[in-house]
């Protein structure tokens, strides 16, 4: 018995988590607004939880997914920011495979070497 009420207060306390990341999330509601929510999620939590899945329920969805996709757009231009565009070694070699297939005139590779060895 001790097991299920645990588990259940263990919910309860992830559905109020949820709740209260998804209430500061919403740009849209006004602080004002929030701070009603939170005051009756303090005194009235059990119906105050149920009113808010029902009523903004629909929404929690669409603002998870827009945070995930904020987050993986912000870990890509990391990702990108830290790896850079290799050695110079690198650069070096694929300047001159373009030079070498013609893709690159003389001047250009010469300037562009100039630029990566800068």
């Amino acid at each position: 018995m001790l097991v299920i009420e645990i588990f259940f207060f263990i919910i309860w306390i992830w559905i109020l988590i949820f709740i209260l990341t998804d209430l500061f999330r919403d740009h849209e509601l006004s602080g004002w607004w929030k701070a009603v929510w939170v005051l009756f999620l303090v005194f009235i939590p059990f119906l105050t939880a149920l009113v808010y899945l029902i009523a903004r329920g629909g929404g929690m969805r669409d603002r998870a997914i827009a945070a995930q996709a904020e987050a993986q757009k912000q870990m890509d231009s990391y990702v990108r920011q830290t790896a850079g565009a290799g050695s110079t070694a690198d650069e070096l070699a694929k300047l001159a495979e373009l030079h070498k297939a013609g893709s690159l005139s003389d001047a250009d590779y010469e300037a562009a070497k100039a630029k990566v060895l800068s």
